[in-house]
């Protein structure tokens, strides 16, 4: 140690599967290992190697973690480091064992069955309230830093099989305190059918831009389709920011018009008209009360016990071989150069 205030350890992690492969990074299920046979499972989050070398995607991928690392919320999937060995970054977080929302929105529209009201509203409170957090989050060192997430779609809320909502990737979230691409040059940044019209527009962006987009997440739930479906630009501007938004009832089967009314609070084009992600989920909250039905992790984990029977159950390790995870290849004596692998989990 080199001050009786810093403490230097040794870690190691053991890979498990490739969880998921994304343009920017790759996701494994891994092991944190420690002394006495100590082991926590854990994702590792590591950047692709042609992307830590252009300088704005690793200050983007650092961000994600440096953003991220603080905000301590039930329904945030939590960071627990940021590590970097040879130049190459990954970042250690929590493991969630679940699917994602657009997993259940995909299976849901396969069995042609809507996904029951309640549990819909249940999931975007959760989501509302981690937003919340986010939007209003405070540094350790008394700095408000007005995070905007940007990405709120079913792809990035996980839910665990025991009910809990997790709302993950902040890798493209705007910060006070960090790297913004967008504000060097006007563009717009997140997935194009969940944008704000403000972010369509590549305009500046605050909270309530997260809040349209969940209230574009919370219609799909309720529909089991999208919005916004134009794939070409400019008529996607045109769809999400000028043309009048549909008639929700027309579209979603046996709408509630309390939900309705919910529902239109997060998709006001203008974000002084539109809800605050507080205000959102307590009406949210409300709504479900109303309705007379419970609707809790209880009740979610029995329905993702219903809508995948096969795969509820807890995940077990495969062989699966990957550049990155195949350890028995990867750490075969008399190579004539280390590895990532040697030289991060050696």
């Amino acid at each position: 140690m080199d001050n009786q205030n810093t403490v230097e350890y040794k870690g190691a992690f053991r890979l498990v599967n490739k969880v998921a492969e994304g343009g920017m990074a790759t996701v494994y299920e891994a092991e944190q290992l420690g002394p006495e046979g100590f082991t926590k499972r854990i994702a590792l989050k590591v950047i692709h190697p042609h992307y830590a070398k252009r300088g704005e995607f690793l200050r983007l991928f650092i961000d994600e973690a440096k953003l991220s690392a603080n905000l301590m919320h039930g329904n945030v999937v939590q960071i627990y480091q940021l590590g970097e060995v040879g130049g190459e970054y990954f970042i250690a977080m929590e493991f969630i064992q679940g699917p994602t929302l657009r997993s259940v929105i995909d299976r849901h529209y396969e069995l042609g069955t809507p996904i029951p009201a309640t549990l819909a509203a249940y999931v975007c409170s959760r989501v509302s309230r981690a937003l919340d957090f986010a939007h209003n989050f405070v540094s350790p060192a008394g700095t408000r830093l007005d995070i905007v997430h940007r990405d709120v779609s079913p792809g990035n809320v996980m839910i665990t099989w025991d009910g809990h909502i997790k709302l993950a990737d902040f890798g493209i979230a705007k910060a006070r305190t960090s790297f913004d691409p967008a504000s060097e040059q006007k563009m717009r940044i997140g997935k194009k059918h969940y944008m704000s019209p403000e972010q369509v527009l590549g305009s500046a962006v605050d909270g309530k831009s997260d809040v349209f987009s969940l209230g574009v997440v919370l219609y799909e739930l309720l529909a089991l389709s999208p919005l916004f479906h134009e794939e070409e630009t400019s008529l996607l501007v045109d769809e999400v920011a000028v043309q009048p938004l549909p008639n929700l009832r027309a579209r979603i089967t046996n709408l509630d018009k309390s939900l309705e009314d919910i529902l239109l609070m997060a998709l006001q084009r203008s974000p002084s008209r539109r809800a605050t992600a507080a205000q959102l989920a307590a009406a949210l909250d409300s709504w479900i009360t109303e309705q007379g039905e419970f609707a809790s992790p209880d009740r979610l984990q029995a329905h993702l016990a219903e809508l995948f029977p096969s795969s509820y159950q807890p995940r077990t390790r495969t062989n699966e071989e990957t550049s990155f995870g195949n350890l028995r290849g990867a750490l075969k004596p008399n190579r004539q150069s280390k590895s990532i692998l040697e030289r991060l989990f050696g």
